[in-house]
């Protein structure tokens, strides 16, 4: 019995050595980790947002995190497939992006809404004090979208306008990439453009409603004239390449992030999100296939 005893006292101890080296390994390879954010809001918003939650994960990792603020969504894809960006906090479709060109990552975690929703809308606003009603009504008009890689903020839309049979580029007299959901808002608010795309989760929690907290733009000076279906959450993905003690270790901090360091996570969604839950590349499939789509609908209006 004793020597049984010995024997597994030994086993475990190797076990927890070999944990321990490799756990060793991966730090030694990854002094650093850099996790990239697509441009929802400008870069101070951004940071601002994400500080307190990279300050977690280095944390609860153990090793040095930094936060890379994109200057728009393709940089993040870029960032990825050079392996540059460890991590990454993508959109939906950036992430599609991301798969159909060959970028090899994986994403392992979305964010459920406090109502148990897991996912989130986009919607055109006009001005409150504008004559539009639909669509329709704006023919001739300028249009706002965010980036070629968002998903509310340009691929949603345009999908939604191949429905009413609306070609943006013949319908509207100007098609404007803003850059982001804040810029978007600020150009229908200076006149830059008559209607925006926007992200919108309801009537509390929106790109419009954090710029209001903000100060940048009112809430009543825009109404929604166009709501899409329901869209998948935006996940975070990793490199499909790290090591998979790393991958783990990644996973609980996430998973964690609500107990263990509540005021970080609820910084991210300004106290709108409820938890973070798995999620893996099928979960994602019928974006990809939107992405695949938008794709083809361009190369026969090119």
């Amino acid at each position: 019995m004793l020597t049984r005893r010995l024997a597994l006292g030994a086993a475990l101890a190797v076990s927890a050595f070999a944990g321990a080296a490799e756990a060793q390994s991966w730090k030694s390879t990854y002094p650093e980790l850099v996790m990239a954010v697509v441009p929802a809001e400008n870069a101070s918003g951004v940071t601002e947002r994400y500080a307190p939650f990279i300050e977690y994960l280095s944390k609860e990792l153990g090793t040095k995190v930094m936060l890379r603020v994109a200057n728009d969504y393709a940089a993040v894809i870029e960032g990825q497939r050079n392996g540059s960006i460890q991590l990454a906090g993508y959109g939906p479709a950036s992430y599609a992006r991301a798969i159909v060109t060959g970028v090899a990552v994986e994403p392992f975690a979305t964010t459920v809404n406090n109502d148990g929703t897991i996912g989130y809308y986009s919607v055109f606003y006009v001005k409150a004090d504008s004559p539009y009603k639909t669509i329709d009504d704006l023919k001739g008009k300028n249009l706002g979208l965010v980036d070629p890689n968002s998903t509310s903020g340009n691929n949603v839309p345009r999908f939604a306008l191949n429905k009413m049979k609306v070609n943006p580029e013949t319908f509207f007299s100007k098609v404007t990439y803003t850059g982001s959901h804040e810029n978007a808002v600020i150009a229908l608010q200076q006149g830059t453009v008559d209607v925006a795309a926007n992200w919108w989760n309801s009537d509390t929690d929106s790109n419009l409603t954090r710029m209001a907290n903000k100060n940048l733009a009112k809430k009543d000076d825009f109404r929604v004239i166009y709501k899409s279906d329901l869209i998948p959450n935006s996940p975070f993905a990793y490199l499909s390449n790290l090591p998979p003690d790393l991958k783990a270790a990644i996973v609980k901090a996430f998973n964690d992030a609500p107990t263990k360091d509540k005021a970080a996570f609820d910084k991210l969604s300004d106290g709108k999100d409820k938890e973070f839950i798995k999620v893996d590349a099928k979960y994602y499939e019928p974006v990809v296939e939107l992405i695949k789509f938008i794709d083809q609908l361009r190369k026969q209006k090119s």
